[in-house]
């Protein structure tokens, strides 16, 4: 059984039936400086065609070893692309800045050796906000650009756990800004990563949480002040501050909570005054 898109870009150089040969040749070509990732039965890397330039990630099955090892773990392993193509066309559905997927298809029956590729465009000329904001504590942003961003990523958040989606990795890395739309009425910022997504009608309150601790744990370093930690609970929480400070004050806590642990895990130090749990007890 297999499912596929293809687009007509790539349509020119392959078929439906011919895109893992196709993903696998290319693999096969690929110089080892645009390999971003080959481990884990995934391969990672850019592909050049023409004046396009693509991301490819190919999934050749993890095998029943790798499996048991993340179930033992009480980790739900990635088997293939097919967590990512369906995140990332629910979140663009609905309106999320997110990957624009070329080419797709998943193969096969047994999830030790299902085999699938996903193929988007490469993000070319876009920054992660991990890097944007790297200075704001010494060189902090203009307020109307660090208050556009945070409504954004305040807005994203929302929008993709309002679909029952989770990311695992909602990290300022996994968000890449379009540097050029800050001077436009929309920002662009596109939401990468996604092949551990999960789906559900509803997403777990732990879930939402580690989602919401990774993006708080990952800006703790950008001088944030406890106005900008209102301002997006205020945008997140559909009834505002009212609700985030209310009956939903629960959740931040765990958020404030864990995003603290993060830090000082990673860090091995309180993480700043302003950025910790304190301010919301």
């Amino acid at each position: 059984m297999s499912t596929h898109f293809l687009r007509q870009d790539l349509a020119q150089q392959t078929t439906a039936a011919h895109l893992l040969d196709w993903a696998a040749a290319r693999a096969a070509q690929a110089e080892a400086v645009d390999v971003y990732r080959n481990k884990e039965g995934r391969k990672t890397f850019r592909y050049r065609y023409l004046r396009q330039s693509y991301f490819v990630k190919l999934h050749g099955g993890v095998g029943w070893r790798e499996i048991i090892k993340n179930l033992l773990q009480l980790r739900l392993p990635v088997l293939g692309a097919s967590n990512e193509f369906h995140a990332v066309n629910a979140l663009s559905s609905a309106g999320v800045d997110t990957l624009s997927v070329a080419a797709y298809i998943s193969a096969g029956f047994n999830p030790a050796t299902l085999q699938s590729v996903l193929v988007t465009d490469d993000q070319a000329g876009t920054l992660s906000l991990e890097d944007y904001c790297a200075d704001w504590l010494n060189h902090p942003p203009d307020s109307s650009t660090r208050i556009r961003l945070l409504i954004k990523l305040a807005d994203t958040a929302r929008r993709m756990h309002a679909m029952g989606i989770n990311h695992r990795d909602f990290y300022l890395c996994h968000f890449h800004l379009d540097v050029d739309s800050l001077t436009q009425q929309h920002i662009r910022c596109y939401l990468i990563d996604l092949h551990r997504a999960q789906r559900r009608a509803r997403v777990p309150l732990r879930w939402q949480v580690k989602d919401l601790a990774g993006v708080y744990f990952s800006a703790m370093d950008c001088g944030l002040t406890r106005k900008d930690l209102l301002r997006f609970m205020h945008h997140y929480c559909d009834g505002g501050l009212h609700e985030a400070l209310g009956r939903r004050l629960g959740l931040w806590r765990k958020v404030a909570t864990t995003a603290r642990k993060l830090y000082i895990k990673d860090h091995g130090i309180e993480p700043p005054p302003l950025a910790g749990s304190g301010w919301l007890k």
